[in-house]
């Protein structure tokens, strides 16, 4: 059991990880590149990546990191280590929020771009790019900052689950 425990803590690190990096690409690079192009092909892009997204690859990260941290925490309850509980809670905590963000504001907001219609028919993209991109971004960035803070805590969890087991 307390293998299969640090395999499915792991699997919450990495989970968590990966959907962190996501989040920051988003914020460093993705986002401020579609910026410097015209707002016809920015709202093209981004609502072609709001449907690429959407694959088995990355739902596995965006769902698997709340669901496999909060199972890991309730694996963890009730057992001798309430330090490595502390951390893999408090991380459960900011997965689950950071996937609330993206269930009430992102995908709404992705949602509302697409429903402009195809880049190509929207008679001022410029419009309908400023109303999109200033609130996606701000709550990208919430989103990303509890995913980064829960990677960080899954990370010492793994370090208090190191030092206990040993």
């Amino acid at each position: 059991m307390n293998t299969f425990r640090a395999i499915v803590l792991i699997a919450s690190t990495i989970s968590t990880g990966l959907l962190a990096g996501v989040y920051y690409s988003y914020a460093v690079s993705v986002m401020p590149a579609l910026n410097q192009v015209d707002d016809r092909a920015a709202v093209d892009v981004m609502q072609r990546i709001n449907v690429v997204i959407v694959n088995p690859v990355f739902m596995l990260s965006f769902l698997g990191a709340p669901v496999v941290t909060a199972v890991i925490a309730g694996m963890l309850f009730g057992k001798d280590m309430p330090s490595v509980l502390a951390w893999v809670g408090a991380a459960a905590v900011l997965n689950i929020v950071g996937t609330l963000v993206s269930f009430a504001f992102n995908i709404p907001l992705n949602n509302q771009l697409d429903a402009a219609g195809k880049a190509v028919s929207i008679a001022d993209p410029a419009n309908v790019w400023s109303e999109f991109i200033t609130s996606w971004v701000r709550w990208n960035i919430v989103r990303g900052l509890a995913h980064t803070t829960a990677f960080g805590c899954l990370i010492w969890a793994l370090v208090q689950y190191g030092r206990v087991r040993t």
